[in-house]
């Protein structure tokens, strides 16, 4: 069975009615758990709703609740910032969270037309005191921490101490390279490398990472609906064949990718408790 490290819910509801979710949940069985993201109380108490749901309709199926303010929140939405991190505190202190993330750091150059033109490297201070703070409380609650990272695995490498204290540190859509997450690991972090469709698009360094990695140390995701394939307007549960048969492929090891889905789902299971 197939599992995704990362997802968006309530923003992938927008292309699919909710009960059509559940529906393709229930009929492919393509999903046994999944862990979802939220930055506002609205859309984290609809995942907890959707949760419920799920439970009560399919087998087995579960979502992992997580929060946190996102690293691109104070460059786009900066009045939501103080909001954010107070619900994420209040979550906390109500055992409601299975994980805090994605938290992490963006320092995303905008292309000089076109695409995500938001220069977030200027409010990388911020997004310096948001981590910390995010970190200090998955320690202190003993939470798995699921990165959002771009452009600053540097950044990474400056909290290694603090991460080694950390649950399970998730890098989720791990954009860094083999070496980088070697290096993690030599570090004593509890490093998990989530994959999705960028394995499909052909990014090298994302397929090469995939390839030389731990097998204990996978995870798969569709980040949706984020990480769209050409052709397709969104990500959604229905690309996780694909990317766990791409996993298989990269590996070049005597798994099939039913026993690549077995391995990555028990990974899944370990990292979020």
């Amino acid at each position: 069975m197939l599992t995704d490290a990362h997802c968006h819910i309530y923003d992938l509801a927008r292309f699919f009615p909710v009960g059509s979710l559940i529906e393709e949940i229930a009929k492919t069985g393509c999903l046994v758990q999944c862990a979802a993201s939220a930055w506002h109380r609205e859309e984290f108490e609809f995942q907890e709703r959707f949760a419920h749901t799920i439970m009560k309709k399919t087998n087995g199926v579960s979502i992992i609740r997580c929060f946190a303010v996102h690293p691109q929140l104070p460059a786009v939405k900066p009045e939501a910032v103080n909001t954010s991190l107070e619900t994420l505190y209040a979550m906390a202190a109500e055992n409601r969270l299975g994980a805090i993330g994605e938290t992490g750091f963006d320092l995303f150059n905008p292309p000089g037309r076109g695409g995500d033109r938001t220069d977030y490297r200027v409010t990388e201070k911020a997004q310096d005191e948001l981590f910390a703070a995010h970190l200090d409380l998955a320690i202190t609650k003993g939470l798995p921490l699921v990165l959002h990272i771009r452009k600053a695995m540097h950044k990474v490498f400056a909290y290694s101490n603090r991460l080694k204290n950390v649950s399970a540190v998730v890098f989720h859509s791990y954009s860094g390279t083999f070496e980088d997450g070697k290096n993690l690991l030599r570090r004593g972090i509890n490093a998990y490398f989530s994959f999705g469709t960028p394995l499909l698009l052909n990014h090298k360094t994302a397929q090469s990472a995939c390839a030389r990695l731990p097998p204990d140390r996978l995870l798969s995701e569709t980040d949706a609906p984020y990480q769209p394939l050409r052709g397709e307007a969104f990500s959604h549960w229905g690309n996780m064949p694909a990317i766990v048969e791409k996993i298989a492929e990269l590996r070049k090891e005597s798994m099939n990718s039913e026993t690549i889905a077995a391995v990555i789902e028990e990974n899944f299971r370990i990292a979020y408790g």
